[in-house]
């Protein structure tokens, strides 16, 4: 089994769910009391999310790419960078370890052609919605992607990070996720993808009939397949 370097704390809160789905994973594949062989580095939001706000992207490369070397030396076999926003700074990462980084749009990508899902609604922070490093991803896999109008988009940022960063579950912030989901759906969606780690501590597939998408789980089982493979 390869060892899985997970690069997390981007919120500690949406961490916590890779390293039991991983487990879960693991566990399903191999039976017994196997579990998964997992290396932690969890970073202080903080200071990340300050780079985020000032568009100090090179510093934050700097910060995640001496993390990601960390787990390379402590034995990691591969990457997962458990943030959607943060693989705006993938390719640097990528190209201060030797190691294979496990792109999440990529991930997510893969799924939704399994399901068959050529048009697509994103939600995720300001940056993964308007920005175009992870919907290209999509894009150049031949899926349409929808996005918020702008005020929604604000709505959905703000719930992010004042909230569900915070590990704060609000009845009302579903609601109006759902109602953007609605809005979403009746411009043609055929699913929605969860597109930040933090989103699937509020939003499930009981909660709508769209297909949903949640790249953490998404992300985290493409992680275990990959260390299952001989």
């Amino acid at each position: 089994m390869k060892t899985i370097g997970l690069l997390g704390g981007m919120s500690w809160e949406s961490t916590v769910p890779y390293y039991q789905i991983i487990n879960e994973a693991v566990k399903a594949a191999l039976g017994g009391l196997h579990s998964a062989r997992i290396l932690l580095y969890s970073v202080d939001f903080a200071e990340i999310e300050a780079c985020q706000a000032t568009g100090d992207w090179d510093r934050s490369a700097a910060i995640l790419g001496e993390a990601a070397q960390n787990l390379e030396r402590a034995g990691a076999d591969l990457l997962v960078i458990c943030t959607n926003t943060m693989h705006k700074v993938a390719p640097q990462i990528q190209s201060q370890i030797r190691i294979p980084l496990v792109h999440i749009a990529e991930a997510t990508a893969d799924a939704l052609h399994r399901k068959g899902v050529s048009r697509v609604a994103l939600l995720g922070t300001k940056y993964t919605m308007t920005q175009d490093f992870y919907k290209d991803k999509l894009i150049a896999s031949g899926i349409d992607v929808l996005i918020p109008e702008e005020d929604d988009i604000a709505f959905v940022n703000r719930v992010i990070y004042d909230e569900l960063c915070l590990g704060v579950i609000s009845e009302d912030s579903r609601r109006g996720y759902l109602a953007v989901i609605d809005k979403l759906a009746a411009r043609g969606a055929q699913g929605v993808i969860l597109g930040c780690t933090e989103i699937g501590l509020l939003i499930r597939q009981s909660d709508t009939a769209l297909p949903v998408f949640d790249t953490t789980r998404i992300h985290a089982e493409r992680a275990a397949a990959l260390a299952l493979e001989s």
